[in-house]
């Protein structure tokens, strides 16, 4: 005969404290089958060694069936108990959104919005700047395009852009200012071309968001392209004239692509994948995308790290990109900003006198210097460190949307950061440098458009 058997009791942690158990009705057939087989086998006649290894078999097949029917149970109630964890959050998400919306309507300062040089990203964490210790890149000076879309409203398709599918402006709990979010299978694009020198940079942040298969991820892309007209929106998986493509599959892995056209130009194109755990994106995660363009050459830097450097991405001659387009998959999109790429800041400053930046961040109504500042603050402290006499006055600015007193204590605060970043990370002495702060005050640009606003948040160094 076969011992007598227990089976475990699971207790699992559900929505309402259900206990998983084995089915009553389904221990009753098993037992009756097991009954069945022992009869059988007691029948056979055979040797007496022969009857105990079919006993043994017997009891191995029937603890195996017991095992994978229990583990299925307990797959079907982990699967519910996910579901209903996934329910509760997007249940949360979608009351925290609305908060945020009615919080946008009452309005504060004029860093109510993501901002550079003068409220860049607005996350959960502080990152220490020193984690950015190997981020090199440094923003363009002139601005060509900029949206962070705060000149449309909320459920409105963005007016600087155009698509053959759909998304719209949104706010979220997570994350200040408005965003585009899309979920689709078709494309948005900047509606007009753009006018790209050979040496320029592009900025923008994204939140991996759940697709179009529910709750999950499923990724989303990006294209630097030349379009065949301004009117043509440039279907196909290799659209236009050519250009790079960034993507971010649905479970997080970046990897690019170059297309491009003609004998010799085919020949050049490259294409592959962004290996290592620590650079796969999640989903309601923000993250900064920076893409430095230097005539053939492309660098693609997600948050602190390079994770692309393309020396030929364009070869001369084959493709010269005029708009980005955001495609497939699904995310949210802000702070969109194109500049011409970086001044020559030794001249600016030592020759002319004076040094303008927008490559020094800020959270949302913060004075802390953003680690995305890193590169900046390293070229301008090793200006300055080479020429120890020259002292320099650091002025901060914002734009004219909130309180005048409030934008002037702001700047302020900020560019004392700046000073104390100098000091404290790069080695400057700080008897070299003076603060200053002067508001919206001193505009360089009407405050009418997001383009102009972005122009006039910015720090100076001046010479003394």
């Amino acid at each position: 005969m076969i011992a007598n058997r227990s089976f475990a009791l699971i207790l699992l942690p559900t929505r309402n404290n259900i206990q998983l158990f084995y089915p009553r009705t389904k221990m009753k057939t098993l037992t009756r089958i097991m009954v069945v087989l022992i009869l059988f086998s007691l029948s056979i006649s055979a040797e007496a060694q022969i009857k105990v290894d079919l006993k043994k078999k017997l009891e191995q097949q029937v603890n195996n069936r017991l095992n994978k029917k229990a583990d299925q149970a307990i797959d079907k109630t982990l699967d519910t108990l996910e579901d209903s964890i996934a329910a509760d959050m997007k249940k949360d998400g979608a009351s925290n959104q609305n908060t945020s919306g009615q919080d946008k309507q009452s309005g504060q300062s004029e860093t109510k919005n993501d901002q550079h040089a003068g409220g860049q990203t607005g996350g959960n964490q502080q990152t220490s700047l020193q984690s950015y210790s190997k981020y090199d890149f440094i923003p363009g000076e002139k601005i060509i395009f900029y949206d962070d879309f705060t000149q449309d409203a909320v459920g409105d398709f963005p007016a600087l852009w155009n698509t053959n599918g759909s998304a719209e402006v949104v706010t979220t709990n997570l994350y200040p200012g408005n965003w585009m979010k899309f979920v689709m299978d078709e494309c948005v694009w900047t509606d007009g071309l753009l006018k790209l020198p050979e040496n320029y940079t592009i900025e923008y942040d994204v939140i991996p968001i759940g697709g179009l298969e529910g709750e999950r991820m499923s990724g989303w892309h990006m294209r630097l392209m030349q379009a065949k007209n301004i009117n043509a929106w440039d279907a196909g998986s290799a659209p236009g004239q050519g250009g790079f493509h960034f993507q971010v599959e649905y479970f997080g892995r970046p990897g690019y692509s170059t297309w491009l056209y003609g004998d010799a130009c085919a020949a050049a194109k490259l294409s592959g994948f962004v290996e290592g755990d620590n650079l796969k994106e999640q989903m309601n995660q923000k993250y900064h995308i920076a893409i430095w363009v230097q005539k053939t050459r492309v660098r693609l830097y997600q948050d602190q790290n390079k994770i692309i450097d393309l020396p030929r991405a364009f070869p001369a001659g084959c493709v010269k990109p005029d708009r980005l387009r955001f495609e497939y998959g699904a995310a949210m999109i802000s702070n969109v900003r194109i500049a011409v790429g970086a001044p020559d800041m030794r001249n600016k400053l030592m020759t002319e006198g004076k040094l303008v930046t927008y490559g020094i961040y800020f959270d949302v109504n913060k004075d802390v210097v953003k680690p995305e500042s890193y590169g900046t603050l390293k070229e301008i402290a090793g200006i300055l460190n080479e020429v120890p006499d020259v002292k320099v006055r650091i002025v901060g600015h914002t734009d004219a949307d909130g309180a005048d007193a409030t934008n002037l204590d702001l700047s302020k605060r900020r560019a004392a950061s700046v000073k104390n970043e100098l000091v404290k990370s790069f080695g400057v002495n700080g008897d070299r440098l003076v603060t200053d702060g002067m508001g919206e005050g001193q505009p360089v640009a009407p405050n009418d458009t997001p383009a102009n606003k972005a122009l006039n948040r910015r720090v100076e160094f001046i010479k003394l």
